[in-house]
């Protein structure tokens, strides 16, 4: 959006609330302006003092992510009552995170459902998506996977990434729908393409294994070097498997190892087994008998569970 900047910045100094809520999102997304939450906290609060929500909503957002402020939820709480209670579906959404969370409050999903509800009522997407998710688990209202179908249906329709995965996961194990694989397929695809690591990841397990398109190893790794590269644990062990056995890509132990390492370092159990796996059979790294046991035991420590070749290779390794 073009924006002059001069006209908004003298509208902004002269007092003008709305000016001063749209140059505070211009510093707070870098949009017209250098990014700089500092300045952009700085006009939401010039704003929300003068009672615009959504700089109120905003400014809560800056105390409670920390963005421009010291992160303060209990003062980003004070803002988002202060927007919610003049009808921002936003700023409503917000707090009923702050209770489903209990970031600033005590958690309280009967709370988090009220705002919830409130910004539902404002056909808010990304409220419609959290209602969903307490549906879908029965917090704070009564489990019931078809009105969390419904709720996700609505907020996927709109174009919202969270929901569209979510909506395909009920679809692929047939959670409050009837189970289809290509109805998955759909929704992981509509969130895959605005870049939901989950949503890739799962697209990329529906190609490997054939789950409502054909099976296709080559699109399976696109897929799942697309959610790798966003530091995605089971994408980054699945892509590992792949160079390892060669799906889809040139086998390549070391770039097995490179992908392996990545996931295990945030504690993925899977591939922390792989990793021992490939120490102990020098695949893509020297073979190392007390990096195979290291590996070993923080996949034991992260509840993996090995099978009896796993086994013995474990007290091979134990024993070395």
């Amino acid at each position: 959006m073009n924006i002059d900047i001069d006209y908004l910045m003298e509208d902004a100094q002269d007092g003008d609330a709305y000016a001063q809520f749209i140059l505070g999102n211009c510093y707070y997304y870098g949009d017209n302006l250098n990014q700089d939450y500092e300045q952009a906290a700085f006009w939401f609060r010039k704003s929300a003092f003068q009672g615009d929500s959504n700089a109120q909503n905003m400014f809560g957002e800056c105390f409670y992510f920390g963005t421009g402020l010291k992160q303060d939820y209990r003062q980003a709480i004070f803002w988002f009552e202060k927007s919610a209670e003049q009808g921002n579906a936003d700023a409503q959404r917000n707090l009923g995170d702050c209770y489903y969370y209990g970031n600033g409050v005590e958690q309280d999903y009967n709370e988090a459902v009220n705002w919830y509800k409130k910004a539902v009522e404002q056909d808010y997407a990304p409220a419609q998506y959290s209602l969903g998710v307490c549906y879908y688990f029965g917090e704070g209202v009564k489990q019931n996977n078809n009105k969390a179908v419904e709720l996700f249906k609505k907020a996927a329709e709109q174009n919202f990434p969270p929901a569209q995965f979510n909506l395909g996961v009920c679809y692929n194990y047939g959670e409050g729908v009837e189970l289809d694989y290509e109805e998955a397929v759909y929704w992981y695809k509509k969130a895959a393409k605005q870049d939901h690591a989950q949503a890739q990841f799962n697209l990329g397990i529906c190609y490997h294994f054939g789950e409502g398109v054909e099976l296709d190893y080559e699109e399976a790794v696109y897929w799942y070097k697309k959610a790798a590269k966003q530091d995605y644990a089971p994408a980054q062990s699945c892509l590992g498997n792949c160079y390892y056995e060669g799906y889809g890509v040139e086998q390549d132990y070391e770039k097995a190892v490179k992908w392996y390492k990545k996931a295990a370092k945030q504690n993925y159990g899977i591939a922390q087994r792989n990793l021992g796996n490939c120490y102990k059979l020098g695949s893509g790294v020297p073979k190392d008998s007390k990096k195979a046991k290291m590996w070993y035991d923080k996949a034991k420590e992260n509840g993996e569970e090995f099978d009896e070749e796993l086994l013995e290779l474990m007290k091979e390794a134990f024993n070395s």
